[in-house]
């Protein structure tokens, strides 16, 4: 039997698939802490399959520290599973302070639901507007044209005080309008 040097152990594999298996099942439960556990197992895999990806055990990655014949360890998937680690211990400490303040506040940490999310989830089913234009009614307009005609200060100050520079008086202020 052939074995290639970059061949992974089918063990390791099948522990990466398990894990991100579990953590994505985990995070689509409801429970903060289960989210997290998600999150965990969900960040421990993908460190797996970095380490996985790095090839097989070799010397440690500094030149001269091991013999020529010597395989030497890729020192770039080490690095990228330390900064995942850091990035996990983070997010873990969030989510963390966010299930404890759910806890104080309302003696659980599941998340509820949204309920303007399942209103306009409703109504997209339907085909309904999200919105009722109430004083379509009075003006006879849309919203659409109603925002068109609005007055815009900061275009309206713009134009005055371009109008100003133009003609040269534009050195003392409007009154009410304070030093510029």
């Amino acid at each position: 039997m052939i074995v290639l040097e970059n061949t992974p152990s089918l063990v390791l594999v099948l522990a990466v698939g398990v894990l991100c298996g579990a953590g994505v099942y985990l995070l689509l439960e409801r429970p903060l802490t289960r989210v997290l556990l998600g999150i965990i197992l969900l960040s421990n895999g993908a460190n797996l399959m970095l380490l996985v990806a790095g090839g097989r055990a070799g010397a440690s990655p500094i030149v001269g520290n091991a013999p020529p014949t010597v395989r030497m360890s890729d020192p770039l998937a080490q690095a990228m599973i330390l900064t995942a680690i850091v990035i996990t211990l983070a997010l873990s400490a969030f989510i963390l302070a966010m299930a404890y303040r759910s806890w104080q506040l309302h003696g659980h940490d599941e998340v509820a639901d949204d309920v303007e999310d399942r209103r306009v989830a409703r109504q997209a089913a339907v085909n309904e507007p999200a919105f009722v234009d109430t004083d379509a009614a009075e003006t006879g307009e849309t919203l659409d044209e109603e925002a068109a005609g609005l007055y815009d200060e900061v275009l309206e100050r713009a134009e005055r005080e371009r109008v100003e520079r133009e003609r040269g008086d534009g050195d003392e202020p409007e009154p009410g309008e304070g030093p510029r």
